[in-house]
């Protein structure tokens, strides 16, 4: 199965390079490119792609507002394209909140070729970039600049079975279903299973979203 990518970036060398980078691959088709939000918006509406590589600064629109838009469509809109972020910066605020809106993880420019096709497939199967400790980083760091979030994140947790629970606190310490699976003498199916559950009761896109959530909700903390 071919997944289908734009790239949305207001630099045309970068565009180019990683446009030539993806095309290469035989399971990815690059269905276009954009050099703004908006435009990139409009092509994502256009074009239906399966992930969306959004540039976090750019002119007329950044990609924040673009991915908010990409990811919480109009009533109308049904489409709804895996977003992974492009930042020079390892830190950056515009990036938390691009996560905090649905984003599937983000990813350094200056990256190996080979991390960014492995991104995209990553991001592409549905899971989220969530493997690289600047990522993990990133997240702890603005939550610790940030008052928990009280009241609703911390009553929503109830729903939560105490495996769910458990699952739920080493997801959002970086770890895979193999490790999970490994930490809790689980199969690695019961953990995806729980994950998916766990996703489906506290109403989260995807593993990134559920590592933010067990911040605000003080689950876990920076640092642990």
């Amino acid at each position: 199965m071919t997944t289908r990518v734009i790239i949305v970036d207001d630099q045309a060398m970068v565009r180019a390079g990683f446009a030539a980078l993806l095309a290469a691959q035989s399971d990815i088709d690059v269905v276009g490119e954009a050099p703004d939000g908006a435009q990139g918006v409009e092509l994502s509406r256009r074009t239906h792609p399966d992930v969306v590589l959004m540039d976090v600064r750019m002119p007329e629109m950044d990609g924040l507002e673009a991915a908010r838009l990409l990811l919480a469509p109009p009533p109308g809109v049904t489409h709804r394209p895996r977003v992974l972020m492009l930042t020079t910066f390892d830190v950056d605020d515009y990036v938390y909140e691009a996560l905090r809106a649905g984003a599937s993880g983000f990813l350094l420019k200056d990256a190996p070729p080979a991390d960014l096709i492995a991104a995209v497939r990553v991001v592409a199967s549905g899971d989220a970039l969530l493997a690289p400790s600047v990522t993990r980083r990133l997240i702890a760091d603005f939550a610790k600049q940030r008052p928990a979030a009280r009241g609703k994140p911390a009553l929503r947790l109830k729903a939560l079975t105490e495996r769910e629970t458990e699952v739920l606190t080493l997801v959002a310490r970086g770890r895979s279903n193999a490790e999970i699976a490994q930490t809790l003498l689980l199969a690695e199916q019961t953990v995806k299973t729980h994950v998916s559950r766990i996703l489906t009761k506290l109403d989260l896109r995807d593993r990134a979203q559920a590592v933010v959530f067990a911040y605000e909700s003080q689950l876990v903390t920076p640092g642990e």
